[in-house]
């Protein structure tokens, strides 16, 4: 499926929001932006509206849309449900993994481990993520788990971004192990040490 305008704009903004680019309060120009992109404000408006069921913008009465502020104490709850939710997804997914879902975990994970600036790795972490739990085949679920990884990005990005370094993530390679050895429960054990390992 190919990409549209509003998805193109949509991205774009979201990248700028997790990493920071657009901070907290800033203004979103709906003309500004449609020139940039050289389209009318119908694809925009998309975006627009994408953004604010993301919990990235709102629209504020007689100031426009806005970036929103990004709230400290939701970390721990984030943390929470991604354990939550990325278990219960593994769970369903380990068993309908074959050796395409495999290589494509493996290039994830070596996409990851070779990245050099926060912003490719942020954006390999996620497809390794997906690809890990994709066959799970629960749209909705993958929805909400996407979600909370927009979220935890964006709380990586406001305190990590000046100590992040390029390392290899052991907890990937085990976990593309497990899936390999089909082991369920060393699967998910890893998964949640993974995830709470950010705290």
């Amino acid at each position: 499926m190919s990409e549209t305008t509003a998805d193109k704009i949509f991205r774009a903004l979201m990248e700028r929001i997790v990493t920071g680019d657009l901070p907290a309060g800033d203004k979103l120009r709906q003309d500004h932006i449609a020139r940039d992109y050289q389209t009318s404000h119908v694809p925009v408006r998309e975006a627009f509206l994408r953004l604010e069921a993301k919990g990235l913008a709102k629209s504020v009465p007689h100031k426009g849309m806005r970036v929103t502020a990004l709230e400290p104490t939701e970390i721990r709850e984030v943390i929470e449900m991604r354990v939550a939710l990325e278990v219960l997804a593994l769970t369903h997914a380990l068993p309908r993994h074959d050796a395409d879902t495999l290589a494509t975990i493996e290039d994830a994970c070596r996409a990851c481990d070779a990245a050099s600036d926060m912003i490719t790795w942020d954006r390999c972490n996620r497809r390794f993520h997906l690809a890990l739990l994709a066959p799970c085949d629960m749209p909705r679920l993958l929805s909400a788990i996407e979600d909370l990884h927009i979220t935890a990005a964006r709380h990586l990005f406001a305190h990590w971004q000046d100590r992040w370094v390029p390392r290899p993530d052991g907890d990937h390679a085990a976990l593309l192990q497990a899936l390999r050895a089909q082991d369920l429960t060393l699967a998910c054990d890893l998964m949640r040490r993974h995830l709470r390992r950010v705290s």
